[in-house]
Formats: C-alpha cells, structure tokens, sequence
C-alpha cells in the first residue's frame, strides 16, 4: 500500500503495461487462429472523454470546499465519493489505455487488410481517450487532496497563501 497517499502514476502505468500484455498476447493468439481484428467503436472514445469530464466536474466543488471558495458546506461523504471515483477513474483509464494499446501493435502489422487503417485511427483514438480518463482522475484525486499544514490553517482560521 502507499500509506494513504493516493493512487501514484507508476501504480498507472504498471496496470496498463500488464494490462497491454496480456491484451497483446491474448489477441495474437486470437489473430493467429485466421480471425480479423475488430475496430472499436466511436462512441467509445466519446464516452470516456465524456466520463473524464464528469469526473473533472464532481471534483470541482471539493477543490472549491477546499480552498475556501464555497458558497455552500459539502458533505464529508460526497468528498469521499467524489475521492474513490477519481480513483477508479485512474484505474479504468489506465486498464483501457492498456487493452487498445495492445491491439495497436498488431493493427500496425496488417496495415495492407482493408480497414486495418481505420481500425488503427480508431484504436489510437480510443488510447487517447482512455489516457484523458486516467489524468483526469489523477488531476480530480489532486482536488480531494488535504495537505496536514493547510488543515491546521484552516482549524486556526488563517491562510499563508
């Protein structure tokens, strides 16, 4: 464990490098039994951009809370809610990333097969749409973030800012 500091970037990456292996290998036997790759879909790239964007938007409120800037009080559980979402958000963004980007590798080595290269855009697309997911969970955990000299700040009512 990390001593409740968070989820950390190599926790990320480390999921999608074994996430990618096991993809890469997985579908290279799938592919070497005669199959054809199979293109994601569009709508997958939307909703995992439309996901980081929500998640971005639940974090807000905290940082405001955090910060001082809030117009209203925000529920210690709806701070806690908000703060495993981000995690998990990290981590599906970080598994995705991992599964299309073993894909990648073989759509890159069939390029000839019609609709390989679209399948290529599409995959790309989705990697980056998947990446977005995980820094936006990444950035939303840095919103929930109480660091111990703010909280004593904050008890004292004054800021150092």
């Amino acid at each position: 464990m990390n001593s409740g500091t968070g989820l950390r970037w190599s926790q990320l990456v480390a999921i999608a490098l074994v996430v990618g292996l096991v993809s890469f290998v997985g579908w290279r036997v799938y592919l070497g039994r005669g199959h054809l790759l199979s293109a994601p879909s569009w709508v997958s790239a939307v909703l995992l951009v439309i996901m980081a964007v929500l998640v971005l938007a639940a974090g807000l409120p905290v940082r405001r809370f955090l910060r001082g800037r809030a117009t209203k009080t925000l529920s210690p559980i709806r701070a806690a809610r908000t703060l495993v979402l981000a995690q998990a958000a990290g981590l599906t963004g970080s598994a995705v990333l991992g599964w299309y980007a073993g894909l990648v590798p073989h759509a890159v080595a069939d390029l000839d097969l019609p609709g390989y290269r679209d399948a290529l855009w599409r995959l790309l697309t989705v990697c980056v749409a998947a990446a977005l997911l995980a820094v936006a969970g990444m950035l939303t955990q840095r919103m929930c973030r109480i660091d111990d000299g703010d909280e004593g700040r904050r008890r004292e009512g004054r800021s150092d800012d």
